[in-house]
């Protein structure tokens, strides 16, 4: 079986790399409720199985949140069809078992969180995997709809971070409020840099993000004003004494995303940023860490 770094780094090269950034036990925490997370979106996401797979599944895992046991069958039942082609992903459901013996591992203020947070991420799924046809296919319809996918995916994620990292750093007990209202915003600025970067190749997986409709400028508007939102969170992370894993892991995909969004509109959506560009910008974000400067 595989471990979690293993793991993390066949289901997502990009917190393969930042996770290890934040200090212990925020570290295998985060780890821990990335990979859950993950489980949730192959179920939302996936291509190879129609609506009623897609809920029985999210409902498996809901109850695996809440009730230890039945860890073996569950995954067992959801490769006898896969659910996709990526082979990391696969290998996660193989290897769900060890997640789940790992999540019960956590003490119990944080799995706490984990549990609510996931939870509340896979019932909101489930919620748009119903909007979407037999086949699993979602078209949004509006702006409100946009926002409101935002948060399920990537909003709540912004939230549970926060609670672990004041669990886990309590120098931060004075700006608690401020990084509560801000944490939503941060997550979902990275998805919605998401949504405009894969537009075209998610489309062909039947899952189409971006109102028909509504003038693309206006999800750009709403993606920086969002980043803007979530550049005065890392501020605050940083000004409240958070420890640098903190500042770095929630600074890197800002800064990223960020330059992608400028990439993407002045090119094209599926426009990438280069290694060497990545590379640049985070060179310049570990200088500004240490030397206090803001990183956005």
């Amino acid at each position: 079986m595989a471990n979690l770094d293993t793991l993390l780094e066949k289901t997502s090269r990009t917190f393969a790399l930042s996770i290890p950034m934040l200090p212990e036990p925020t570290r295998r925490h985060v780890s821990i409720a990335y990979l859950l997370f993950r489980v949730a979106d192959t179920f939302e996401d996936a291509a190879q199985w129609p609506r009623t797979k897609r809920l029985a599944a999210l409902d498996d895992l809901a109850r695996l949140l809440e009730t230890r046991g039945g860890e073996n069958a569950t995954s067992e039942r959801w490769l006898a069809e896969p659910p996709v082609a990526h082979a990391g992903y696969l290998e996660l459901l193989a290897d769900t078992p060890t997640v789940m013996e790992a999540y019960w591992s956590v003490p119990a203020t944080a799995r706490a969180v984990l549990r609510r947070e996931l939870l509340r991420t896979v019932s909101g799924m489930a919620g748009f995997v119903r909007r979407g046809d037999v086949h699993g296919n979602l078209r949004l319809a509006s702006m409100r709809e946009l926002r409101d996918y935002c948060y399920v995916v990537a909003g709540i994620v912004g939230e549970m971070l926060t609670e672990l990292f004041l669990l886990d750093a309590e120098v931060l007990g004075p700006f608690t409020s401020r990084l509560r209202r801000r944490s939503r915003f941060f997550g979902e600025a990275l998805q919605l840099v998401n949504i405009l970067k894969d537009a075209n190749s998610d489309a062909t997986e039947g899952r189409v993000y971006l109102p028909g409709g509504i003038d693309r400028s206006r999800v750009f508007a709403l993606a920086r004003r969002d980043l803007d939102v979530a550049a005065t969170y890392v501020s605050t992370l940083q000004c409240g004494g958070a420890p640098d894993g903190f500042v770095a892991f929630t600074g890197s995909p800002a800064v990223l995303a960020r330059a992608s969004l400028d990439r993407i509109e002045s090119t094209s959506p599926g426009a990438k940023l280069t290694r060497a560009e990545v590379e640049a910008l985070m060179e310049r974000m570990f200088e500004n860490l240490a030397a206090g400067r803001p990183l956005l």
